[in-house]
C-alpha cells in the first residue's frame, strides 16, 4: 500500500503539519523527481528489482525524515525498507531537488546578514562533580615482583 494514499483526504493545513510543505510544493517536488527518473532511465535498459516505494512515497519519506528527525532505521521499518535503502532514498531525492534549482534554503551568509541582533548569549558552564571510587590499599591488588616474568 502506498503511504501517500493516506494523505488524500487530509486537509491542506494538516498536510503541511505532517509533511512540512504545502501540497502544491509537494506535487512540484514529485514532478521534478519523476522527470529526473525518466531522464536517468532514458536510453538505458535498467533491469533489477522493482522499487519498493513509488516516487510519491520516496519524496514523502525524505520530507518526513527531515520533519520528524527520526532515525533512518525507524523510518525504514515504517516504510518496509532497510536502513541502507532509506539513506539512499534521502540522498537521491535531495540531489535531484537541489539540481532542479527550484528548491533551496537560504545560505548561511544570508542568515548572518539578516537584521537579527542577538542581545544575550547564555552559556551554562557549571561544573558538576563526578563520583569516583576512593583509592585504598584494600581495593587495589598488588602483584608480587617475583611472579611477574
Amino acid at each position: 500500500m502506498r503511504k501517500i494514499d493516506k494523505f488524500e483526504k487530509v486537509n491542506e493545513e494538516n498536510f503541511k503539519r505532517v509533511v512540512g510543505v504545502k501540497r502544491e510544493t509537494f506535487e512540484v517536488m514529485v514532478e521534478e523527481y519523476k522527470k529526473a527518473e525518466r531522464e536517468r532511465k532514458k536510453g538505458h535498459k535498467i533491469g533489477g528489482r522493482k522499487p519498493t516505494l513509488c516516487e510519491e512515497d520516496r519524496v514523502l519519506f525524505m520530507l518526513e525524515y527531515y520533519r520528524e528527525y527520526r532515525t533512518l532505521y525507524h523510518m525504514g521499518i515504517d516504510y518496509g525498507i532497510s536502513e541502507g535503502q532509506a539513506s539512499k532514498v534521502v540522498r537521491d531525492i535531495e540531489s535531484v531537488l537541489i539540481k532542479s534549482g527550484k528548491f533551496s534554503l537560504p545560505s548561511k551568509r544570508v542568515l548572518y546578514e539578516a537584521d537579527n541582533e542577538i542581545e544575550f548569549i547564555i552559556i551554562d558552564a557549571t561544573e558538576s562533580p563526578i563520583q569516583r571510587p576512593k583509592k585504598s590499599k584494600k581495593t587495589t591488588i598488588q602483584g608480587r615482583k617475583s611472579n611477574i616474568h
